[in-house]
């Protein structure tokens, strides 16, 4: 046997030298009798049996990949039930629907041309088996497919949400923090104390000087009761000089004095800013004359218009003040244009029961704290009103399981993510994940828009899903546009069934989309 080792690089060389090679291919010069036959045989017989190896196969390959249809059809006939009878027994059948023309009898093969798992139907019909109810459209998708479409899914669970509406309003005057200063008796403004618009006065404060002849027959019987100890009229007199407008401790001042004061000191009935200033000094008034107007900033009031769609999401019951401490709080948030970067927090008081016609609004209004006076009355506000899902009628009237109604009192509703709904105007579609590579578009019933803690925005289920089902989130609306924009190409797209369908409202049983080879073929030349 010749080894490796015996055909040394330096063999030809050496040939070559001697002159005994003149250009063709000879056996090594040391090889002689067996070993040179043994030499010429493995080069002229073994080496070409190798190459012919090498090229047999490839050859083989390409006759499998030629005739792989036929071969697909051999192994049918093969595999197919010795008794027609058994085969026919079944009123169902399996098909490919990018494929009708492939037909199966077994539920575990797949589609020769596609390798998609096959759609069941009734036999002899051409029809797909119906879609549950509620189930728009059935969806398969390779795993490669899911990839490239970047599919992500979501478990439905309960979520902490509120709804938010955001409006734009003005702060106002709490007008329970409105007060008239009068004047109780006829008399003469001697002095003004506080004597310019829009100074800020305390509670108690002095405001005016009026003198008021009026006054000296009931302090002179004041002083008289307590001069002989009549104590009866001595209180009858305290009595009427405090309906007249003087303090306690002006009358004490003047019964400690012994000597009568004409002159009533007017003081401030809270602590807060005159924002008008009625009269001047020196003027005459006559009994019930306003003086001032008194102003409390340490609440303010927020007139916000709210669009009409949005009444049905605020808190019903609002009209009356018995029925607001029965509803709870719903909290607002407000920003200035003078604070753009501070927050100021109230609550809801009051929802008006008229809408404004030219506007289509109607008139909310909020109470808000008002620390340092920042919000001032006549500026604009950003209100962000904030209603607690139990406080919307559509969840409070709603009847639902122990568990929904036991999450609901905590705050917590069953929803999804906003980017697993498709809104296609007539109906809202969720991409269920039913076992893994196949989706199924469920037409669900959702609640408003609502917020979660992180500022996420999801959907409320009422309606077409469960707790613990999965929703495709990311890559939902993507493929769901491209199958409506072309068809053709979503069938591509698509491993399954759905990408036949040009309506969502339709199933595999509607006749007007019957795959046929034409159809089949006008879709694979547009999509060329």
């Amino acid at each position: 046997m010749v080894r490796e080792t015996d055909i040394r690089p330096g063999a030809e060389h050496s040939t070559s030298e001697s002159g005994d090679d003149v250009g063709g291919l000879h056996a090594p010069p040391d090889l002689r009798g067996a070993q040179k036959v043994w030499w010429w045989f493995h080069f002229l017989v073994l080496v070409n049996l190798a190459r012919l190896r090498f090229i047999g196969i490839l050859v083989v390959i390409g006759l499998i990949i030629m005739k792989w249809d036929m071969l697909n059809a051999y192994y049918d006939r093969w595999t197919r039930p010795a008794n027609p009878a058994e085969a026919r027994g079944s009123d169902v059948e399996y098909f490919c629907p990018m494929h009708p023309s492939v037909v199966r009898d077994n539920p575990r093969e797949k589609c020769p041309i596609c390798f998609m798992p096959l759609s069941k139907r009734k036999k002899g019909t051409g029809e797909a088996e119906v879609l549950p109810a509620g189930v728009v459209s059935r969806v398969q998708l390779s795993p490669y497919r899911i990839v490239l479409a970047g599919i992500q899914t979501w478990p439905v669970d309960y979520q902490a949400l509120t709804k938010e509406v955001t409006a734009v309003g003005y702060v106002e005057f709490n007008e329970r923090g409105q007060k008239t200063v009068s004047a109780r008796v006829a008399g003469r403004i001697d002095k003004l104390v506080a004597n310019e618009t829009g100074q800020m006065v305390d509670a108690g404060d002095e405001l005016a000087l009026l003198y008021s002849p009026d006054l000296l027959v009931t302090v002179q019987n004041l002083l008289d009761a307590k001069r002989t100890g009549n104590h009866e009229m001595m209180n009858s007199a305290r009595s009427r000089l405090e309906l007249l407008g003087i303090d306690k401790d002006q009358i004490d001042e003047i019964i400690a004095a012994g000597k009568t004061q004409i002159q009533l000191k007017i003081r401030s009935p809270i602590s807060g800013h005159i924002i008008k200033k009625n009269v001047r000094e020196g003027q005459y008034v006559q009994e019930g004359t306003p003086l001032y107007d008194l102003a409390d900033l340490s609440t303010v009031w927020i007139q916000a218009q709210v669009y009409e769609d949005d009444l049905a999401i605020l808190p019903v019951g609002y009209g009356k003040r018995s029925e607001m401490h029965e509803l709870g709080d719903v909290e607002v948030t407000a920003k200035t244009r003078a604070f753009p970067n501070e927050e100021f927090h109230g609550k809801l008081a009051f929802i008006y029961p008229h809408v404004d016609q030219d506007t289509r609004t109607v008139t909310v209004r909020f109470e808000l704290k008002n620390p340092d006076h920042k919000l001032r009355p006549g500026s604009t506000a950003s209100v962000t009103l904030k209603v607690k899902p139990q406080e919307l009628p559509i969840f409070s009237k709603a009847t639902g399981s122990d568990e929904q109604q036991k999450m609901l009192k905590e705050g917590r509703v069953l929803a999804v993510p906003e980017s697993s709904v498709i809104d296609t105007g007539s109906q809202k579609i969720v991409y269920r994940e039913t076992s893994p590579g196949v989706f199924e578009a469920i037409e669900t019933t959702f609640g408003p828009r609502m917020i979660g803690p992180d500022g996420a925005t999801f959907y409320p289920v009422l309606q077409g899903l469960k707790r613990g089902e999965r929703v495709v989130t990311t890559g939902s609306f993507l493929v769901d546009a491209e199958t409506r924009l072309n068809p053709a190409a979503g069938s591509i797209y698509f491993g399954g069934s759905g990408g036949l369908q040009v309506s969502r409202s339709t199933t595999f049983s509607d006749k007007t989309l019957k795959p046929t080879p034409r159809n089949l073929t006008k879709r694979l030349m547009t999509l060329k």
